[in-house]
């Protein structure tokens, strides 16, 4: 049974593991990263192989990755963030899955001090990736009881309103 350990594990091992993506990487955790094309090119590739993981996945272990990565954009729903990724309601949910696609040590770390997270660094592909691809496989997935939309995590925009 997919449990959270292993929805990070799986976006740890998807990670490209050529030098110029650890770099990226570094350069995350740094606070000093770009939008680049190297980056396009190592976002791909983390797409491709997780995509070969997820395929692998049994219907229900799928579903529950999904949910999974949908909880974690939720939760970093708060304007405190939205305060240094900047961007639109869509930017800002494409800057949130790039903090999840970064894995579990750098989404802690944004989670915890908003100040570390990079301005305008967008993984918009990653935000609804395992639901595409269960749609793909196993139709329509059963709706959740939460939103990856920008906005839908009340508690985490109460002070703004």
């Amino acid at each position: 049974m997919m449990n959270e350990e292993q929805f990070w594990a799986i976006i740890e091992a998807a990670w490209p593991t050529v030098k110029q993506a650890a770099t990226l990487r570094e350069k995350a955790f740094a606070g000093t990263l770009e939008p680049n094309k190297a980056l396009e090119t190592a976002q791909k590739q983390l797409l491709e192989n997780l995509t070969s993981t997820l395929n692998q996945l049994n219907q229900n272990d799928l579903l529950t990755f999904d949910h999974i990565l949908e909880h974690k954009l939720y939760d970093i729903d708060r304007a405190e963030i939205h305060e240094y990724t900047d961007g639109s309601d869509d930017g800002f949910l494409y800057c949130r899955g790039f903090i999840v696609s970064m894995g579990q040590e750098y989404y802690e770390m944004v989670s915890t001090d908003p100040t570390k997270a990079e301005i305008d660094v967008e993984f918009e592909e990653f935000c609804y990736y395992p639901y595409h691809l269960y749609e793909k496989k196993y139709g329509t997935p059963p709706l959740s009881e939460l939103s990856r939309e920008t906005g839908s995590n009340q508690a985490g925009w109460a002070e703004s309103l």
